[in-house]
């Protein structure tokens, strides 16, 4: 069996998880390389840039262990793996021009360097892109579900919008756009390893149910790494979120325990935006215990996650399953 623990740090090994897949991840590498190619050099250009400016290939290595958890034989899991971090980064682009975001994975964004139109435009050419390629996989139930899972994904950034600089944006609201934006994709990923290893219905729906709670916990990590962890770590800047006037979980949370003073503070610093208070809305998210009590949230996704694959079998797939729950809520960056 994999052992997944780094004694020296005690934490969680990402490149342990990975090992187990590291020639398909390098198949995967390949032919996103191949399948960028355009006749037009802006769009060669942009989207090698997003696609090889770093990122932890979460999503992709998600479809091929569950693939082999499911003992699949075939080679579309490297396909979709590859589709999946298409959608994935033409969501990116989308969001950096949406949010008005400079920094990514401490790059300039690729809407700071080529302009917002560039940057939207390649965004859907990943897009369709990711669908002609679902084509070759030659499985309608694959289609319907990335197809439902694209079109969520697009509900929960309109519903995020909706959000933006409104202090009264309830818990209930922000894990509800957590749902549809970030953890639909990883739900899409784990269950397509059940489709392609045709798998019984109560291990596609264990699956989708892992990686449902994976990204519900990846994203509200996102939303504590945001205020307690180096942009050096992160490749983003302290309160980016808060910036750009989003309410998430720890915002919320200082709203609600905060003082009348402190919940006043981050109401207007959610309406206005902008890095302005920032010292003082960390040190309100601080006294009223925000950081803890997302940590805490995102932990219970993370033993959901662990608890949904209770009836797959053991492997070492499974266990490496567990270790990207772990990762999820164990990580710095």
């Amino acid at each position: 069996m994999l052992k997944l623990v780094n004694n020296q740090k005690d934490r969680i090994d990402l490149n342990t998880i990975r090992s187990l897949v590291t020639d398909e991840m390098g198949a995967v590498d390949s032919l996103i390389q191949t399948s960028l190619h355009s006749d037009v050099a802006l769009i060669n250009q942009l989207s090698h840039y997003i696609i090889n400016s770093g990122g932890k290939r979460l999503r992709p290595m998600l479809v091929l262990l569950s693939a082999r958890a499911c003992h699949y034989k075939g080679d579309q899991h490297i396909n979709l793996a590859a589709v999946i971090e298409f959608i994935h980064t033409a969501t990116l682009l989308h969001d950096d021009v949406v949010d008005g975001s400079q920094l990514r994975r401490g790059n300039m964004t690729a809407n700071a360097v080529w302009g917002n139109e560039a940057s939207v435009l390649v965004g859907d050419f990943l897009y369709s892109r990711a669908f002609e390629m679902m084509v070759n996989a030659n499985d309608m139930r694959i289609m319907e579900i990335m197809s439902h899972t694209t079109n969520t994904i697009a509900e929960g950034e309109v519903l995020q919008l909706l959000n933006c600089h409104d202090a009264e944006t309830t818990e209930s609201r922000y894990m509800d756009v957590v749902s549809r934006k970030t953890a639909r994709l990883f739900e899409a990923a784990a269950q397509i390893g059940a489709i392609l290893g045709q798998q019984p219905d109560h291990i596609e729906a264990a699956l989708a149910s892992f990686g449902l709670h994976l990204g519900i916990a990846f994203q509200l990590i996102d939303d504590v790494l945001d205020y307690s962890a180096s942009p050096e770590d992160t490749g983003k800047n302290v309160g980016d979120d808060l910036a750009e006037g989003k309410p998430t979980l720890p915002l919320i949370h200082a709203i609600h325990k905060g003082t009348p003073t402190q919940a006043g503070l981050i109401r207007k610093a959610i309406e206005n935006g902008g890095h302005d208070n920032m010292q003082d809305v960390c040190a309100i998210i601080e006294s009223t215990g925000a950081i803890p009590y997302t940590a805490q949230a995102a932990q219970r996704q993370a033993d959901l996650a662990i608890e949904a694959l209770a009836p797959l079998p053991d492997s070492d797939s499974k266990e490496a399953l567990y270790g990207l729950a772990e990762f999820s809520v164990d990580r710095s960056y």
